[in-house]
């Protein structure tokens, strides 16, 4: 059962009536639009010429009815527009009908329409339009929440609660509007990396999804289990090996925008599903990728705020490369004081404990100095900084380093204190990557579920040669928090993971009669849309006994009329 409030039974009741006098409240044809609510704001001044027929269309959000004229405000996807609607234009015959009984009662806020008229300026300078033509496009049967101005516009009493803006984040758009501006950010962000990479030839690819084998990353991966071929599949936890198979099979550069599944916690930087871009290109090193990152970075930055600098919180972020370089051990050393180069695994446990890092037997050398880094080392590293040279046992897809022995050639990307971008010079000897996997795999026989599978056809792909390779990951859900100047991933995620909502316990008959209710009476408590014992307890004593009398008489229960000592009991 359906629980509606009052305003909702009203709504349902207006849609009835609307049908009653012959008007479809849901049209099936399409309405004409000529103009944005943004391109009359701005041009109308210079072009007056140019709005003297005007089809709009958007959701009713305000007006204020003064008998035979109204004023009123429609919201479409750029902005708002106020409107005049004259009885007499909108009704041209003797019937008075549309304007006096369905524009004043049955049309609500948040109700689409579509207006035709002309644009004008009021006595108080306001560009309004004056309406010749209304039709209802949509009825809305769930009234929108109440977002109260000052005279100068400033919301003190909006929709802010984030469990249910992020849950019901159709509404947030709606009365919200500006959140929209994070999503074009976003887009642009995108489509601004997009020509960047298809400017310099590299191709946009697909991979799959649903994979035999989770790897290309350190994380669970969601099961799931495909009953036409008997097996269990994975949810990607990464494309990188499927990209690397596509540069040993000829391609020069390869990129993909696309959803990762990580069957991890949810915090202010962490969702299970995220989107991720990746790009590998033929016969580079992770030195090349650093000065393309950086040079990427700063267009897309320029492209959506005009320049390099952003603000961040109360810190100014600058995108200009170049960035500042710092290698995995001096940056521990720089930050925590403590050489561990030549450290193994028990002088970092020690480290940990010194510091009262929380680990657990499941981690080798590589995550107890990586929980070393994220404890003493990330908060610190706010301008773009690149993290460079990782022990090999952090990183088993990535190449040797040249020069340094036990290290890889690897950066991750942090501004702002957090990791943005991961890159490397690509792992691309068969052998040696074999040896990388049966490592990660005598990790998972001690319990750690984020180690690496091995992925014997990524294996075979590499003994048919890769060239030298560049790869990149992005990710794109932090990338635009920062551009935006958001703190949480659910600001800048259309539909971020929820819990589920509580259900509402619906009150059986019996627990009606527990609250000392005559059985014979529970129909009428129902009729009142009462279908719990909180919304019972909610009601006031005197209008629930008027009302409980009044649905008696006209339901022809047979039963008395409570007594409102009775009724009082009833809601105690």
């Amino acid at each position: 059962m359906q629980l509606l409030s009052e305003q909702e039974l009203e709504r349902r009741k207006d849609r009835e009536e609307l049908m009653k006098l012959g008007i479809n409240p849901y049209p099936a044809e399409s309405f004409p639009i000529n103009v944005t609510a943004s391109d009359i704001h701005r041009n109308y001044e210079n072009r007056k010429n140019d709005y003297k027929s005007v089809s709009i269309a958007g959701r009713l959000m305000s007006r204020r009815i003064m008998g035979s004229a109204s004023f009123a405000e429609i919201q479409d996807s750029t902005g708002r527009l106020q409107i005049y609607i004259r009885r007499d234009d909108i009704c041209p015959e003797d019937d008075k009908t549309f304007y006096n009984t369905v524009f004043k009662k049955l049309l609500g806020i948040g109700d689409f329409i579509g207006v035709k008229g002309y644009i004008f300026t009021t006595q108080t300078g306001e560009i309004s339009l004056h309406v010749t033509e209304l039709k209802i496009l949509s009825k809305s049967v769930k009234p929108l929440p109440v977002v109260k101005r000052d005279e100068e516009g400033n919301v003190y009493d909006g929709f802010t609660d984030p469990e249910l803006r992020y849950r019901q984040r159709y509404v947030d758009l709606t009365v919200n509007p500006e959140v929209k501006d994070v999503f074009v950010t976003r887009s642009r962000i995108i489509s601004n990396m997009r020509r960047y990479f298809d400017d310099h030839n590299w191709l946009e690819v697909e991979t799959p999804i649903l994979q035999a084998v989770h790897g290309g990353a350190a994380a669970r991966p969601f099961n799931t289990f495909h009953n036409t071929l008997d097996m269990p599949l994975y949810l990607r936890i990464a494309n990188e090996l499927y990209l690397k198979r596509l540069i040993v099979g000829g391609f020069d550069g390869v990129y993909e925008f696309g959803k990762m599944f990580r069957n991890e916690g949810m915090d202010r930087t962490h969702n299970p599903e995220f989107t991720s871009m990746e790009i590998y290109v033929a016969y580079k090193d992770y030195i090349w990728m650093m000065e393309m990152v950086e040079d990427l970075l700063e267009k897309v930055t320029v492209s959506v705020h005009g320049k390099s600098t952003v603000k961040v919180g109360d810190k100014e972020i600058d995108f200009a490369g170049p960035y500042r370089r710092l290698s995995m051990y001096d940056s521990i050393k720089e930050y925590a004081d403590v050489d561990v180069s030549k450290m193994d695994e028990e002088g970092l446990r020690k480290v940990c404990a010194d510091f009262g890092i929380e680990v657990d037997d499941t981690m080798g050398r590589g995550k107890l100095i990586d929980e070393i880094f994220g404890d003493k080392v990330e908060a610190h590293l706010i301008q773009p900084t690149y993290i460079t040279d990782y022990p090999i046992e952090m990183t088993p897809l990535a190449k040797k380093h040249r020069t340094e022995e036990g290290l890889v050639e690897r950066f991750e990307l942090f501004v702002n204190g957090k990791e943005i971008a991961n890159a490397y010079s690509e792992l691309n000897d068969p052998i040696d990557q074999r040896e990388r996997f049966e490592e990660q795999l005598k990790l998972a026989e001690r319990g750690d579920d984020e180690a690496m599978a091995m992925d014997e056809d990524f294996l075979r792909s590499l003994e048919y040669g890769m060239p030298p390779t560049s790869g990149l990951g992005i990710g794109i859900d932090r990338l635009t928090m920062l551009l935006t100047n958001k703190s949480t991933i659910q600001e800048v995620l259309f539909f971020p993971q929820m819990r589920p909502e509580k259900k509402v316990s619906i009150a059986t008959d019996e627990d009606f009669i527990k609250r000392g209710i005559d059985p014979a009476l529970i129909p009428a408590i129902r009729d009142l849309n009462i279908h719990t014992i909180e919304q019972l307890k909610e009601q006031d004593v005197n209008k629930l006994f008027n009302d409980v009398c009044g649905k008696r008489k006209k339901l022809k229960l047979d039963a008395k009329n409570p007594s409102k000592e009775e009724v009082a009991k009833w809601v105690e």
